[in-house]
């Protein structure tokens, strides 16, 4: 059994001054610390070029947490727990150092030997720090160590195996936890529950009542800050290979036979076993890629892709990319797994349809009237929702049915104060259940299944741009669905229209 409340433990951050650290680490741990679920004994050591000393870390933790978190009156006695060493990742000398602060942290909070080490910096430095961690003797300790990874974990493949077995010279399996930080938001949570904890649904998720599934993941915002990471990579590498796999595996795989974190990887791996190979030849059969032009978001000019800072003039990097996945095992054969996510989208929305099939016959269909399908819609973000679409009779006389939705909302009972991802995240961590972290299992499978497509894209030039700021993509991406008879429902929920 887990226990909420994190353990002793030295938390060593690699990256202490990146954005990421200060819009999401900082705000996240001070959230625990407030919350009681952060032990009392526990001491952070941010490693960085950037700044001088303890105070000066300390003073960008309360800067991170004034702007980005809530702060109260325990925020002073939280930094205090905060130090600081200016650190060369690739200096010997540097962890030799290093070592000697987190011996010391150790006796003087009664630590228990507890380390996590989290890398929150470029991804070239991942081997090379957990390089030096294992042979500067940081590792050895008689507590718990755990190596926390942000993505990209690799950049094809072959790049994910090597960086894999760098790291795990210093770390074993269990001992790494490679953050999807998806898998930290409420609503992908809580895909497990909806489908195993209720008899409406789990006899119904099956290819006998489901006709398809999508999910779209769609961001108003550009490339911003990050172009010169994201023209190397492209929305495949950046969005599919991890958040829309991740999200797609939860909502086909198997009940496990326990909720422990082996058994539900377990079920995972098996859904991504089972994902249809793509050949070559059929890429685009399957695949369609897209790039932003300028346009219009929120009623102002955007630049298109080719024209934001630091990207290429002629970029053949994709903004956008749709596809079609298809399953084969006994419960999902023949239902197309729709996936869908891009930049400078017409709005910000993570949502999930689960479109269940037709009724066989439409005795209600008089004058022309559509009966809706039946949807399940679980909304991730921006809002926290899950809508239920039914058809009800008409209020009247007349025998017409009318399309209702049923939902239910976060805000409707926890207020705004649903956990962020990244606060469960290093909750899960800091108390060793690795449920909602990537396995290599499912890196290694996601990237085979992907690198299909890069090879194709990267051989040819794509016909951009293809698609305007603040709309729904190109207009591929509706064939792509049209060819089946489905159509993107978020869409038709924008337009005022059915499929």
């Amino acid at each position: 059994m887990i226990e909420n409340k994190a353990p002793a433990s030295l938390i060593l951050l690699f990256g202490a001054t990146g954005d990421l650290a200060k819009r999401k680490l900082y705000p996240s741990l001070f959230s625990l610390y407030e919350k009681g679920w952060l032990s009392n004994r526990f001491a952070v050591v941010g490693v960085a070029r950037r700044l001088k000393g303890d105070e000066d870390f300390r003073h960008w933790v309360k800067d991170s947490i004034r702007t980005f978190g809530k702060p109260s009156a325990r925020l002073e006695e939280f930094i205090s727990h905060f130090y600081y060493q200016s650190h060369d990742v690739s200096d010997s000398s540097s962890y030799i150092q290093l070592k000697k602060l987190v011996d010391r942290l150790d006796e003087t909070y009664s630590l228990e030997g507890n380390r996590v080490f989290y890398l929150a910096m470029s991804p070239e430095f991942f081997g090379t720090v957990a390089t030096h961690l294992k042979e500067d003797g940081l590792t050895e300790t008689k507590g718990f160590k755990r190596l926390v990874i942000e993505k990209p974990f690799g950049h094809d493949l072959q790049s994910a195996i090597k960086l894999n077995n760098q790291i795990r010279k210093a770390f074993l399996e269990e001992e790494i936890y490679r953050i999807d930080h998806y898998l930290g938001k409420e609503m992908v949570q809580n895909i497990e529950v909806i489908r195993f904890a209720n008899a409406i649904f789990e006899p119904l998720w099956n290819n006998r009542y489901i006709s398809n599934i999508q999910v779209t993941s769609s961001e108003i915002l550009g490339v911003e800050d990050r172009a010169r990471y994201y023209d190397k990579n492209g929305a495949l590498r950046d969005m599919v290979q991890n958040h829309m796999m991740q999200i797609v595996s939860l909502l086909a795989m198997e009940p496990p036979i326990r909720l422990t974190t082996d058994e539900i990887r377990s079920e995972k791996v098996k859904v991504l076993r089972a994902l249809r190979k793509i050949k070559p030849e059929e890429v685009h059969r399957f695949f369609v890629r897209g790039q932003y032009d300028k346009g219009r978001i929120n009623g102002k000019e955007v630049p298109a892709y080719r024209d934001e800072l630091n990207v290429a003039p002629d970029s053949n990097t994709e903004t956008f990319v749709a596809g079609k996945l298809l399953i084969d095992n006994f419960r999902w054969a023949g239902v197309p797994f729709y996936i869908r996510t891009g930049k400078r989208m017409r709005k910000k929305s993570t949502e999930i349809v689960v479109q269940f099939k037709d009724i066989p016959m439409n005795l209600y269909y008089k004058n022309g009237s559509h009966l809706n399908p039946n949807l399940l819609v679980i909304n991730v973000q921006p809002e926290e929702e899950i809508t239920l679409h039914l058809n009800v009779k008409k209020t009247g006389k007349i025998m017409e049915t009318t399309p209702i939705k049923l939902n239910f909302s976060t805000r409707n009972i926890d207020g705004m104060n649903t956990p962020e991802a990244y606060e469960t995240l290093l909750s899960d961590c800091l108390r060793g259940d690795a449920t909602n972290f990537t396995h290599w299992d499912e890196v290694a499978l996601s990237w085979k299944f992907i690198d299909t497509i890069s090879k194709v894209w990267e051989k040819e030039k794509g016909e951009f741009p293809n698609y305007e700021a603040g709309s729904t993509g190109p207009k591929a991406s509706d064939e792509l669905l049209a060819k089946d008879g489905f159509c993107w429902w978020s869409d038709t929920e924008l337009n005022g229209k059915n499929c």
